[in-house]
Formats: C-alpha cells, sequence, structure tokens
C-alpha cells in the first residue's frame, strides 16, 4: 500500500466519522427529545424543543468539522492542483458560514461576543 492509497483511506475514514457523528448525535438528540415529550409539562415543552434543535445543531458542527478534516487531508496530501484548492477553499467557506450560524441559533450570540455573565444582585 503506498501513501496516496494509505491517506485515502485515513480520509474516507475521518469522512465516515463525520458523517455518524451526525447520524448518531441526531439520533441520540431525537430519543432524548422524546423521553423528554413523553414526560412534558406545558411549561417545559418550549424548552425541550430547543434542547433538541441545540443538540442536533452540536452534532452537526463536530461532523462538518471531521468531513472538513477529511476533504483537507485528501487535497493537500493526494491531489493538489488549484481547482482541488478552490473547490476546498469554497467547502471551507461554507462550513464556516454554516458554523457560525450554528453557533447563533445554539448560544444565541455571535461566536466572537463572550457570555455576558449575570451581574450581582440581578
Amino acid at each position: 500500500m503506498d501513501f496516496k492509497e494509505v491517506v485515502e483511506v485515513v480520509s474516507n475514514v475521518i469522512d465516515g466519522a463525520g458523517v455518524l457523528v451526525i447520524i448518531v448525535g441526531i439520533a441520540a438528540a431525537t430519543v432524548s427529545f422524546i423521553k423528554r415529550w413523553w414526560k412534558r409539562d406545558g411549561s417545559k415543552a418550549h424548552q425541550s424543543y430547543k434542547v433538541f434543535r441545540a443538540s442536533i445543531g452540536r452534532s452537526i458542527l463536530l461532523g462538518l468539522e471531521l468531513l472538513i478534516a477529511g476533504d483537507i487531508i485528501r487535497t493537500v496530501a493526494i491531489d493538489l492542483n488549484y481547482q482541488n484548492l478552490g473547490t476546498l477553499a469554497i467547502l471551507v467557506l461554507i462550513r464556516s458560514f454554516l458554523s457560525i450560524n450554528l453557533e447563533m441559533e445554539i448560544e444565541g450570540r455571535w461566536p466572537w461576543k463572550q457570555k455576558q455573565e449575570s451581574l450581582p444582585g440581578s
């Protein structure tokens, strides 16, 4: 097995791990949501939904990170040319855009803003 074949296998394993993280994360979030929904109290239904969305968002973010890592390894180690580099740049831009938007949805603030601590006495 030569270097390119090893790198291809490694990048495919990382891609598979990314897809698996997304699938398992969504499944776990759904099971957790359904459990909470069956035990629901009317006032907590909205909170359960928010936790469900945040869990799915985190799974997607982690899966995207792994998928991009696989693409970077494949592009840099196997076939580095301007077309593949351009494709990788577009993928990274899309991932960054999705990541920022998902972070905003999950945390309710921009990623570059610090969490505001609750003020004493409030």
